[in-house]
């Protein structure tokens, strides 16, 4: 695509990964252009995605048409190889790895908080209802937008069981949040970005998920302003890094970075990592729902062929890592009981 064109896509304020690619497009200073709404209203010169998610990017190909693209994970990887300079993705393997696990972590266990917070309870149903109809169409009248939330939250809180929320599981997903909160707390004051003095992919999938939960959705944004109010500044900034100049700026030693992450992938350890393993068996042996332990307490939900694909890439990327940078990768999952998730690929 050429760099003068503006790379354009469709997307919401209500979706994470939309929040997601938008600040990471501004941080690399890629020009885009953003139209608020749902690929479904494209003209007819884009094509519609082969799976209607938001964000839905098109790149421009050799023959002048439009590939109408999903899933910010390997749009990520792709915005790298397609527009130099301020990269997201750190050189080191090592460090590229952590980034892609958190990444992983944040895209893949984050959003079940995040749809948790904003369909399970009353009053952030009544709120996420209304914020979503007008975020969908701020013109429209007042009944329009009410007949429109109402809608939405009785189809949203009836798929709340898809990623495993339910009175069960509540309370699992509810502290998960709030060690979360204490965890990224910790770790951005020491630094002012997960992996160091500048930002990478997986600071952008944190932030995604986190503008949701911590600065739209009523209850989750309390208990953020309540036990980690560092964390909304962190938010407001994060929006817009496109005048962050990096001079001087890098990601931290290799060594530093293993410690600042103990707590961090011992929280993947006990909460993400159980419940990757499970459906990715379960995917497998061609199961409809799986169950794991998670915390000590029991977990159900129905099986996510998606997520066992996200193991997949993620022991595949582990697998291609050089002799040295798996072996110390090898050694901190192991350190921090994350070894399962890259087992017998040592």
């Amino acid at each position: 695509m050429s760099s003068s064109e503006p790379l354009s896509f469709f997307g919401n304020p209500s979706s994470p990964y939309t929040r997601k690619m938008l600040s990471l497009l501004r941080y690399r200073r890629i020009a885009h252009s953003v139209i608020w709404g749902s690929p479904d209203a494209a003209p007819k010169h884009l094509p519609k995605p082969k799976v209607g998610l938001l964000p839905t990017f098109y790149f421009r190909m050799d023959d002048g048409g439009f590939e109408a693209v999903v899933d910010s994970t390997p749009i990520a990887r792709r915005l790298e190889q397609e527009y130099k300079g301020r990269s997201a993705i750190p050189a080191d393997a090592e460090l590229a790895f952590y980034m892609a696990l958190i990444e992983d972590y944040a895209d893949e266990w984050l959003t079940k908080p995040m749809f948790h917070y904003r369909w399970h309870h009353d009053a952030d149903r009544q709120h996420a209802g209304r914020f979503l109809s007008f975020t969908s169409d701020t013109s429209q009248d007042r009944e329009s937008a009410e007949n429109r939330a109402e809608a939405f939250t009785k189809r949203q809180f009836e798929r709340l069981y898809v990623v495993g929320s339910n009175d069960q599981t509540a309370e699992i997903i509810e502290t998960s949040y709030e060690r979360f909160l204490g965890i990224l707390d910790s770790m951005l004051e020491d630094r002012p970005y997960l992996l160091g003095n500048r930002p990478s992919v997986a600071d952008f999938a944190v932030f995604g998920q986190m503008t949701q939960l911590g600065l739209v959705d009523p209850t989750p944004r309390r208990l953020m302003l309540e036990k980690a109010p560092r964390l909304e500044a962190w938010l407001w900034k994060t929006d817009d890094l496109s005048g962050l100049e990096l001079a001087g700026c890098d990601w931290s030693e290799t060594g530093g970075i293993r410690r600042a992450l103990a707590p961090l992938l011992d929280e993947i350890a006990q909460t993400y990592q159980p419940v990757l393993l499970a459906n990715a068996k379960a995917v497998m042996n061609g199961a409809t729902q799986f169950t794991a332990d998670v915390h000590g307490r029991e977990w159900t939900q129905p099986t996510f062929p998606y997520q066992a694909k996200c193991l997949a890439e993620l022991r595949d990327r582990f697998a291609s890592l050089d002799k040295p940078a798996k072996k110390a990768c090898a050694a901190t999952m192991t350190a921090n009981n994350c070894g399962a998730m890259i087992e017998g690929l040592t």
